[in-house]
């Protein structure tokens, strides 16, 4: 099934909306660090972290309680809702499906449970913390938020959860009952998140993130979410913003992968199946660790000469919003026809990189990459009408 992209949201570190956040990405603009310490450990981590500015205004009951992976998806599903001139009411919200692609979870409100508990006794423990802790609460809270009371799911997994949530999104519109699916993605980045990714040998301590160099010294983690509500047919006001819908021609299932090695494979078969019309880009997820060598290497194989982006040295690695990232990304070089530079990529790298902002007048069809980095691998293509 062939699913239109109706409406977009998107919050990251450069700032929330999808157009402000695009145009940044094209002047060449790069997310400020900080730096994020932790009084029980004795390392500091350098993180791309959303500024609070961009939740000001954002007000709900449900919400003086709510994470912060919870507010972010608010953020971005109500853009993408009123991008697509969706207004949910009595009529329509049992109509609208919410798949919610998430990676890391509640592991901030589940440290700050516990930790009250070691620290002060069982009986400091609050109870408004504990319901945080459960990897569906995000997804609870936006269903009540947007007033959403159609089928809702969960989705985790790792870097790749955003695009098997799309899969899954074309499943779930199968049901004629439902007129829209919206996919939220969210990450909340912190200390023990990135130690463990340290531990891991998959984080750098400072940035710049590399893609595609010879030395894998890791990523930087981000936060943020993306938003994207699907609809069978194209809407006008769509159709009128960008010159034509943007569609998921191809969701890939993709696969898993048992050891790193077996990423290559997986992403060539991929994009062989991904590839069988001529493809204009690849919006890939090159993030500083060894998914870049196993998506260079694919692309060697199957579409040498292809245009290739990657925006996770601008925004950092988001994991659980990564993919919805790429795809918003994807859909806004084909929209607006063109490229964002690269940034702080070699000069011998042997794939074509968009070093320079690029213009790209004739694109129609783009594949999107998602490899995470615990075992899983999905892709999609995009095309534009």
């Amino acid at each position: 099934m062939s699913l239109a992209i109706a409406g977009m949201g998107w919050v990251t570190p450069l700032g929330n909306g999808v157009d402000p956040v695009w145009d940044r990405l094209l002047h060449g603009d790069e997310a400020p660090t900080t730096a994020i310490s932790e009084k029980f450990g004795d390392r500091s981590y350098s993180a791309f972290r959303v500024p609070e500015s961009v939740l000001t205004g954002l007000t709900h009951p449900r919400l003086r309680r709510a994470s912060v992976i919870s507010r972010f998806a608010a953020a971005a599903g109500l853009e993408a809702l009123k991008a697509a001139g969706v207004k949910v009411d009595s009529q329509n919200a049992g109509r609208i499906a919410l798949i919610f692609a998430i990676s890391n979870g509640g592991v901030i409100y589940t440290k700050r449970f516990y930790r009250d508990v070691v620290e002060m006794g069982a009986q400091s423990a609050s109870p408004l913390l504990f319901p945080e802790t459960v990897f569906n609460a995000p997804a609870s809270h936006l269903a009540a938020i947007l007033g959403v009371t159609g089928i809702t799911y969960t989705v985790v997994g790792d870097g790749a959860v955003g695009l098997l949530a799309i899969k899954m999104a074309e499943d779930v519109m199968t049901d004629e009952s439902l007129d829209y699916c919206l996919i939220v993605g969210t990450e909340e980045v912190d200390w023990l998140l990135c130690d463990a990714y340290r531990r891991w040998r998959l984080l750098r301590s400072v940035p710049p993130i590399e893609p595609f160099g010879k030395q894998k010294r890791g990523m930087i983690l981000s936060e943020g979410a993306g938003a994207i509500l699907l609809a069978r047919l194209p809407r006008r006001s769509v159709a009128e913003a960008g010159g034509g819908p943007i569609t998921i021609e191809h969701a890939h299932p993709g696969g898993c992968y048992g050891k790193r090695g077996g990423a290559e494979e997986i992403l060539t078969q991929m994009l062989r199946d991904l590839s069988q019309t001529e493809i204009d880009f690849v919006v890939s997820s090159a993030n500083g660790t060894f998914i870049d060598q196993a998506e260079q290497g694919a692309l060697e194989q199957v579409m040498p000469d292809a245009l290739v982006y990657t925006a996770k040295p601008a925004l950092g690695e988001s994991v659980g919003a990564s993919g919805l990232w790429q795809v918003i990304l994807g859909a806004q070089a084909l929209r607006h026809g063109e490229l964002p530079p690269v940034l702080h990529a070699g000069l011998n790298i042997s794939l074509r990189l968009s070093l320079s902002r690029m213009s790209l007048a004739e694109a129609r069809q783009a594949i999107v990459l998602s490899s995470g980095v615990n075992q899983q691998v999905a892709g999609l293509r995009l095309a534009i009408h």
